[in-house]
């Protein structure tokens, strides 16, 4: 199992929230938004689209293969320092997989790696001294690459799914 509940109380309150709270969009900081369309259209993610006004504003939107959250990036669209996002996470079914599609794409990605002391942890510490090499047997099991700008994505491993979670 690759996560696992640490309170049944949270679990039961967020299946019961009466409105549906959904994560659709993330929005990344990047410094050169042709740049980073191309590496994302690189990676294969689906282009959704693009806005562009005479005052400079521009958004471009994209979402990865399966995905139901996209990213939007572009001028104006966050004060955020560009490749200032460290450790967004994509979780996959299969993480030899998805580094091999990575670096298809020649897209630069760490080896596989895990928590040394079995934890949920994954790519959310600084520094390497909590990670062993190589794929976790229980499947939790992580590799990170960086964007075109700079920000840091974690891809998870998810072999099992938290109670409630589709």
């Amino acid at each position: 199992m690759s996560t696992q509940a640490s309170n049944d109380t949270a679990t039961r309150m967020s299946s019961d929230a009466a409105v549906p709270f959904r994560l659709e969009v993330v929005v990344i900081p990047v410094a050169d938004v042709d740049r980073a369309k191309d590496f994302y259209v690189g990676l294969g993610w689906r282009f959704d689209g693009e806005i562009a006004r005479d005052d400079g504003y521009r958004l471009i939107q994209l979402t990865p293969p399966r995905s139901n959250c996209s990213i939007i990036f572009g001028n104006g669209a966050t004060s955020a320092q560009p490749g200032s996002f460290d450790g967004l996470l994509l979780a996959v079914d299969d993480i030899e997989a998805a580094r091999n599609e990575l670096l298809s794409r020649s897209v630069e990605v760490s080896e596989t790696f895990h928590e040394a002391g079995g934890g949920l942890v994954g790519g959310f510490h600084v520094g390497n001294e909590q990670r062993a090499a190589g794929s976790d047997p229980e499947g939790r099991s992580y590799a990170s690459f960086n964007d075109s700008e700079g920000n840091r994505y974690v891809l998870q491993e998810i072999t099992e799914r938290l109670p409630g979670r589709v």
